[in-house]
């Protein structure tokens, strides 16, 4: 498992990269709707882990799916650079990186249940697991996009840079096939890695 001192130091360098994000952000409304996760699950992480120490895999997702989020809060989602590199090289019709930060939104959190799944119920590795985690992305999703569609009525106009639909009335349907996409390939691709490490760590 992270020691104390390897999460405290990647929550350090994750708070490090949330001061840049917050210094000349485009919008910052947008910013703060943004960045909330993370100032929610870095407190929650170093308040729990004597009781609950997570994996080194899933402090490392936690890390990246923070910088997505800095990131798009920094720029708002539909002015990310890197998004505009893949729509020039794709010749896509928008920034793409909405959808980038949809598919983390999957990704990361299907490993975060998952070990959640694992560690406090009598699941194991499996198809039931499998669904289950796949299930509660899902629902992450569709409760962020009810999040947004509250933040669109209360805010009206000013929430289009929170929502980052850039004209596209299927966004909300888009999102949620990003976030399913995450999950089935966090689940197909690290469940693996994810079992050893959890092993070490019971042991």
């Amino acid at each position: 498992m992270p020691s104390a001192r390897a999460l405290k130091n990647t929550a350090v360098a994750s708070l490090a990269l949330l001061v840049l994000s917050y210094f000349g952000a485009y919008d910052r409304a947008t910013w703060w709707m943004e960045v909330a996760p993370v100032l929610i699950v870095w407190p929650l992480l170093l308040a729990t882990h004597h009781r609950f120490p997570i994996t080194p895999l899933l402090l490392a997702l936690v890390f990246v799916h923070a910088g997505v989020l800095m990131l798009g809060g920094h720029y708002s989602y539909a002015r990310v650079p890197l998004g505009f590199w893949l729509q020039e090289m794709f010749s896509l019709a928008r920034n793409p990186y909405d959808g980038i930060g949809h598919l983390a939104q999957g990704f990361i959190p299907a490993i975060a249940a998952r070990e959640l799944l694992l560690r406090k119920t009598a699941l194991r590795p499996g198809a039931w697991t499998f669904t289950l985690v796949t299930a509660v992305c899902l629902a992450i999703s569709a409760i962020y996009e009810l999040i947004e569609w509250g933040a669109a009525v209360a805010i009206g106009q000013g929430a289009d840079e929170f929502l980052g639909t850039q004209g596209d009335p299927w966004d909300t349907q888009k999102d949620m096939a990003m976030a399913w996409i995450g999950a089935l390939l966090a689940q197909a691709l690290l469940s693996r890695w994810h079992d050893r490490q959890l092993k070490a760590l019971n042991a």
